[in-house]
């Protein structure tokens, strides 16, 4: 059987079942005689199999990261680091879980599907429910459904959920992300700060073993105390500006002299946050909390009790990127009316990132919510941070990747003008066709199935033709 069928007829890859008797060799290997053998599946793609000499190089590694991505399946077959990245992540979420569980803070479960895109300042994707013909939102966050079950009566409610947010992609943001919120009645921002600090703390120690974290060659220290400075104090501490007196006009005006990129729809707070983003939030590798953003800044945010100007609010950042938002929520009706109608005055500006107004959950308010305090992690990231992972597609299974590009089979022709065409700095279509030495049949057939395959783009500019290559 052995030479037959293992050696001839089994491949790499390949499952098997057998039965037989286990024994040990005698150089103490356990082993299986075998009895009975059934091929249970066939792998008819071969696996990469990544080989290393005696000098150390490796090779055939399956290391692409495009391939990876998409083909996940394989990654997790030829790289055992990447299985124990995703078994950590549930690691992670466990820890979580079991500490508000401890607390007896309740998980809930609220709609993915909403009618308005509400608790985030973010472009949502839109759908359409057929049956009641009306649009609907993927939701960019679930705060504003766990506060109404804080005005229902609960004390302490957390939910782990997928967001979505239609806006750009790069090595820390997926349309596509998981984030855990929790809310909790008679609690404001400064209890939240010191929850947040036992918890990182706990899952540090309980995954790692220990509460400093390396990442990226450099080490980060979860252990509590954390770092405090408000947004004002960092931006006047990085800048030398302080602009806590600033109106818009004097903000925009400033963000231009610091070599930042603005428009006219920014309001105040857009152009604060643009500031901070630019010249402040890098500098934060080690736990901080990034304290008191202004009102504009934060429209579900109860104000400050020692600042009307401000908000009790904090931001924690790590690596240089923002890993959890928390407050102490606004649980006035009247006031968070007014900031939603701000937030619309910003939309007919322009910025399609605005809040809606929810008249529902400002009729929740009505009923009356205790002073809560509330918080939203970014599992994503803070995957990220306990696997030394730069890029969230790392730590997610199947990130969001652009559609795949077919191979496409090419004519010695067709090869030839795309080459011409890559390496020519004149677009220019007669010229490109007096280099390719192509007769007039020939030329007009390559130039055909280029575009029919949308690998060039043929334009008329003026009087004259233009050839380029499609991105």
């Amino acid at each position: 059987m052995y030479n037959e069928v293992y050696k001839k007829l089994l491949d790499f890859g390949d499952i098997i079942g057998i039965e037989g008797e286990l024994f040990t060799t005698q150089v103490g290997q356990k082993t299986i005689l075998v009895k009975n053998f059934k091929l249970l599946s066939k792998s008819i793609k071969p696996i990469p199999l990544p080989k290393t000499d005696s000098d150390g190089n490796t090779y055939d590694e399956f290391s692409d990261p495009e391939l990876r991505y998409r083909q996940r399946y394989v990654d997790l077959i030829v790289n055992p680091e990447v299985k124990k990245t995703f078994i950590k992540r549930t690691k992670i979420i466990n820890v979580i879980r079991s500490f508000f569980n401890n607390n007896e803070y309740l998980e809930v479960e609220t709609p993915i599907l909403q009618p308005i895109p509400g608790g985030a300042s973010a472009r949502p994707f839109i759908t359409q429910h057929n049956a009641l013909n009306i649009p609907l939102y993927l939701r960019i966050a679930n705060e504003l459904y766990l506060k109404r079950l804080i005005v229902g009566g609960f004390d302490g409610v957390y939910e782990f959920a997928k967001a979505f947010r239609n806006e750009g992609m790069d090595r820390t943001h997926n349309p596509e992300f998981t984030m855990v919120e929790l809310y909790v009645a008679y609690k404001d921002y400064y209890w939240m700060m010191e929850m947040t600090e036992s918890l990182l703390e706990k899952i540090a120690v309980d995954v790692n073993g220990s509460t400093v974290v390396n990442l990226n060659n450099q080490e980060i220290n979860f252990k509590a105390p954390f770092k405090r400075i408000s947004i004002i104090d960092s931006i006047k501490e990085h800048t030398g500006i302080d602009i806590s007196k600033m109106n818009d006009n004097q903000l925009f005006e400033t963000a231009k002299k610091l070599n930042i990129e603005v428009d006219n729809t920014m309001g105040k707070g857009k152009l604060i946050d643009e500031i901070f983003g630019e010249k402040c939030e890098h500098n934060y590798i080690q736990p901080t909390f990034i304290t008191d953003y202004p009102k504009e800044m934060s429209p579900l945010t109860k104000e400050h009790r020692d600042n009307p100007n401000l908000t009790e609010r904090f931001e924690l950042f790590v690596n240089g990127k923002e890993l959890a938002n928390a407050y102490s929520e606004l649980n006035d009706p009247i006031d968070q009316l007014e900031r939603f109608e701000d937030q619309l005055k910003l939309s007919e500006k322009g910025d399609d990132e605005a809040m809606f107004i929810d008249n529902d959950f400002i009729r929740a308010l009505e009923y009356g919510m205790p002073p809560t305090s509330g918080i939203g992690i970014g599992i994503d990231r803070l995957v990220m941070l306990f696997t030394n992972n730069v890029s969230i597609q790392e730590v997610l299974f199947f990130p969001q990747m652009k559609p795949e590009k077919k191979n496409i089979a090419l004519s010695e022709e067709e090869k030839s003008v795309l080459k011409i065409i890559k390496n020519n700095s004149s677009s220019i279509l007669v010229e490109i066709k007096t280099e390719s030495g192509l007769s007039n049949k020939k030329w007009d057939k390559t130039i055909k199935s280029l575009t029919k395959n949308k690998l060039v783009i043929v334009k008329k500019v003026e009087d004259t033709l233009l050839i380029e290559l499609v991105d």
